[in-house]
């Protein structure tokens, strides 16, 4: 079985994340990076996967600039079989569209019978990137896998779903499915595993290649949330303090 990992290189929960003078996003070069947490529990998937099939191979696939060969490396190190590295010009790109045509121009000259992905990303959390590269290369598709079960030519998903609910499907293989955090256990690399890392292929592909597609849409402004506090005492009668609590729900709060 072949299959696909899509990982991503994200800000640190504990970096600095200084914002550009022009607002547009973080400036990077002050940031510490690393392998998006969601990302995790794909890599160690695909691993349990090739392991109880007892064949198979598994490949780490990462868009960006040269920085993402870390995170391609340290899903090698953690036993996975070789990566594939999209390279970006410039700004990363952060429009979901562009980012899956990005990937299945690549993907589909693999063939990849599984194509997993985290759930989301910790900087743009879109979540959609996994879902629009199963329906482009025409697989079968599933979101917030709890619980992956390989019936081949089938696959099994467990799906969390609201309020406490989850849902088992069945689908065909090839499937694209996002990985939901917390369903295993994702393993460290062991000494030999990084040592063994250094010598697995990377593949590395241009920008030109990949990169020629207009945006479909864009981020125009990243900024601090400020916060006040201000308390606003209602008085009157009964009718008058629930006519102006419901008016606050609805054109302040906007929640009713």
């Amino acid at each position: 079985m072949k299959i696909a990992v899509l990982v991503k290189q994200v800000p640190g929960s504990e970096s600095v994340l200084p914002i550009l003078g022009d607002t547009t996003w973080i400036d990077e070069a002050q940031a510490t990076f690393v392998m998006n947490p969601p990302d995790n529990f794909a890599i160690e998937e695909a691993l349990l996967i090739k392991e109880k099939i007892g064949e198979g191979e598994v490949v780490i696939i990462s868009m960006g600039p040269s920085r993402v060969q870390k995170v391609i490396r340290e899903g090698l190190a953690k036993g996975a079989d070789r990566g594939i590295h999209l390279e970006e010009d410039g700004t990363i790109e952060t429009d979901p569209l562009s980012n899956a045509k990005s990937f299945t121009s690549v993907l589909k000259e693999e063939n990849f019978d599984l194509v997993l992905s985290g759930l989301q990303s910790d900087d743009t959390g879109m979540g959609q990137t996994g879902v629009l590269i199963g329906e482009m290369l025409g697989m079968s598709t599933a979101t917030l896998a709890m619980e992956v079960e390989i019936q081949s030519p089938t696959i099994r998903v467990k799906r969390e779903l609201e309020s406490g609910w989850f849902q088992w499907v069945k689908l065909k293989m090839p499937s694209a499915i996002s990985i939901q955090s917390g369903l295993n256990t994702p393993r460290y690399p062991s000494l030999k595993g990084i040592m063994g890392a250094k010598r697995k292929e990377i593949k590395v592909v241009p920008a030109s290649d990949h990169q020629t597609h207009s945006k479909s849409q864009s981020i125009d402004k990243v900024f601090v949330p400020q916060t006040s506090k201000q308390t606003v005492v209602i008085e009157g009668d009964a009718d008058s303090v629930v006519s102006k609590i419901v008016n606050i729900l609805k054109s302040d709060i906007k929640v009713i």
